[in-house]
């Protein structure tokens, strides 16, 4: 949403189908359209590009990995400025453990030269998070990829697509960004605990989807008045109910 985008695949497996669209719905008391795709069995990520309505592929994507969550100050507004709808691009982030992730070498410029998936000896200590800007190439080259070993496409075979082109590009987060797997529970309550300490010492929500669509335009205050009447009274409401939106 801060990126700019109304319209969303969530793409999910059968049994989580009814949970993310009673949560959810069609999307529009929030401005948004919102599709809900089902992935029967884990084919792989770029595999699941095969699977949004055709209406979805005549534009560039934004694609977004479930399980990342990533938080720095101005990157949401930056979202809209960073990708220009040519090529693919990534994010690096440097970690310690680049053995561990996805990981991307490139040069002063920004272009990829390489890629490793969960290398033993990585060329860089910059990792790709969960989030890819791609052009509406990206379900022509998903097509075509292979499974790997794992039984699955690869999304770093996607991201090879675009590199062997000359078409990939990164943009490194800004240093103090977080980026937090939530894929185990012990990641999932880390990044619980930062969200809780973040919006107790601030008094401010992160990933609030209703103060964000107000904010970004996508509904009156009117509307956003009756999204806070739909929701029971607890301390989230509060919230909402004591912002000051001009």
């Amino acid at each position: 949403m801060l990126a700019g985008i109304t319209k969303i695949a969530l793409i999910t497996s059968p049994e989580h189908l009814n949970i993310y669209k009673k949560l959810l719905g069609n999307g529009k008391p929030l401005g948004l359209t919102i599709d809900y795709v089902i992935q029967d069995k884990p084919t792989g990520i770029p595999d699941s590009l095969s699977l949004v309505p055709n209406d979805y592929k005549n534009d560039c994507a934004m694609l977004v990995l479930g399980d990342n969550f990533i938080y720095g100050m101005g990157l949401g507004g930056s979202l809209k400025s960073m990708y220009d709808g040519k090529g693919a691009m990534v994010f690096g982030y440097q970690v310690n453990n680049p053995h561990d992730y996805g990981v991307v070498l490139f040069d002063e410029s920004g272009k990829v030269l390489d890629i490793e998936e969960k290398p033993n000896n990585p060329k860089s200590n910059f990792a790709i998070p969960g989030i890819y800007f791609l052009d509406n190439d990206c379900y022509e080259f998903a097509s075509k990829l292979k499974p790997s070993d794992r039984g699955e496409t690869e999304i770093t075979d996607l991201l090879k697509c675009y590199m062997q082109n000359g078409n990939l590009r990164v943009k490194t987060l800004a240093r103090g960004t977080a980026w937090l797997d939530t894929g185990t529970f012990d990641n999932l309550l880390a990044a619980s605990e930062f969200v809780r300490t973040i919006e107790v010492r601030q008094g401010l929500k992160i990933g609030c989807i209703e103060e964000i669509a107000l904010r970004e335009g996508l509904i009156s205050k009117t509307q956003f008045d009756l999204l806070i009447q739909q929701i029971p009274e607890c301390e989230y409401s509060s919230y909402l109910k004591n912002l000051k939106i001009k």
